[in-house]
């Protein structure tokens, strides 16, 4: 089967859950815990989406060549992505911050009121995801990343 042999398609999604996997291991070093929920989650050093575009850019280039139309495609497509990364989703993730801020004052502040005449209720809220974007310094390792693994799996492949 001819999907089975989609070498950039492979070697893509391999530096996904490759970049994703070591964030594990790069944030218990950090910050001496493990948190295996790192594995599906966005943003964090390195960025699996960087590591995927490069590592899709990479491959075509090495199977169809730097002027193939393949690769223009791939490599504005990743360009968009990494700029995505560091500029829409990282301030998204900044403002989730700020509102997460806001919305725990306001429920202080209600819970007081709330308190003057009655007990006191436990509520749960939903707080806003921050980890939504990359610093450019994780896009630029999770660029690295693509590349570099994607050279050395076309290494061992072919």
């Amino acid at each position: 089967m001819e999907l089975f042999q989609n070498f950039p398609l492979w070697a893509s999604l391999f530096a996904i859950v490759f970049a994703q996997f070591i964030k594990i291991p790069l944030a218990y070093i950090a910050t001496r815990k493990l948190d295996w929920t790192l594995f599906t989650s966005t943003g964090g050093m390195p960025s699996s989406h960087s590591a995927a575009v490069t590592s899709l850019s990479t491959s075509v280039a090495v199977e169809h060549g730097m002027d193939s139309t393949l690769f223009a495609v791939s490599a504005v497509f990743g360009i968009i992505v990494m700029f995505d990364a560091t500029g829409v989703r990282r301030h998204a993730g900044y403002h989730a911050t700020v509102l997460n801020q806001l919305v725990s004052d306001f429920n202080k502040l209600v819970k007081e009121v709330k308190t003057w005449p009655k007990k006191e209720e436990n509520e749960k809220r939903k707080e806003l995801k921050e980890l939504l974007g990359h610093q450019p310094i994780e896009v630029f390792f999770g660029a690295l990343l693509g590349i570099l693994l994607t050279l050395v799996l076309h290494a061992i492949v072919h």
